[in-house]
């Protein structure tokens, strides 16, 4: 199927917790993003937009529904072959960055290709980091570097194994504006130019609005959708 979206969500519930504080989550989604598009996730806190993100990067099982994501239905694989689709087709971008501190930022970015038995692991975590701007960084740990260095090295991770779908959750949260803005840049033109699908979550209507779709999500369920260029126009009145 040619034309078929990056990512298709149907009547997808899910319920985290048990007994007495069992809450519903996701209430059935239906949603389809289409290969090579930005889309961002807003909503208040709470409201199910993480939670989301992370059934598309199949971190999260669905209790019920299809989630079918680079042509590949989640549910029926075993955790092993989740965790290789995830390696080869997923590249994940998270707010607090998530990098192993004891290993420098060339062994960050290398892991998972490492994982995934490429003998070129290091060679092209090198060119990444060189992407990112880091190439004078390499042999830093996560401790020496700041954290928008740290973010640069987290989003060098995620683009390294030429991920059909990125996912980015607050990638900005724990960043200074301006730190903040050079990540989004980095992302945006990494999307656009490597042709990826960017899905991300933020409280930042203006980085929302960067997006080609932005979806509203409340209580679980898809409020309203709408284009970057519209929410543009609201962050400007």
């Amino acid at each position: 199927m040619p034309n078929s979206p990056a990512i298709a969500l149907k009547n997808v519930h899910l319920t985290l917790g048990d007994g007495a504080g069992r809450v519903h989550i996701l209430k059935g989604i239906d949603l389809q993003i289409e290969k090579g598009t930005s889309v961002g996730l807003v909503g208040p806190s709470g409201s199910g937009k993480s939670t989301l993100l992370m059934v598309m990067a199949g971190l999260e099982r669905a209790d019920e529904g299809t989630v079918q994501v680079a042509g590949s239905e989640l549910g029926p694989l075993s955790e092993d072959r989740l965790a290789q689709f995830r390696g080869r087709n997923v590249g994940i971008i998270f707010q607090s960055f998530h990098l192993v501190p004891n290993m420098t930022a060339l062994e960050n970015v290398a892991v998972p290709l490492e994982l995934a038995g490429d003998p070129d692991a290091f060679d092209k975590a090198r060119a990444e980091l060189d992407s990112v701007g880091l190439s004078h960084r390499i042999h830093h740990y996560p401790a020496q570097m700041s954290g928008g260095e740290q973010q640069r090295v987290a989003v060098a991770r995620a683009l390294v194994v030429a991920p059909e779908i990125l996912i980015a959750d607050e990638p900005t949260g724990n960043l200074d504006d301006s730190t903040g803005s050079q990540i989004v840049d980095l992302m945006f033109s990494a999307q656009r130019e490597r042709r990826t699908t960017l899905v991300l979550v933020t409280h930042d209507p203006a980085l929302a609005a960067k997006c080609d779709r932005v979806i509203r999500v409340r209580s679980g369920e898809i409020d309203e959708t709408t284009t970057g260029a519209d929410m543009q126009q609201e962050v400007s009145a």
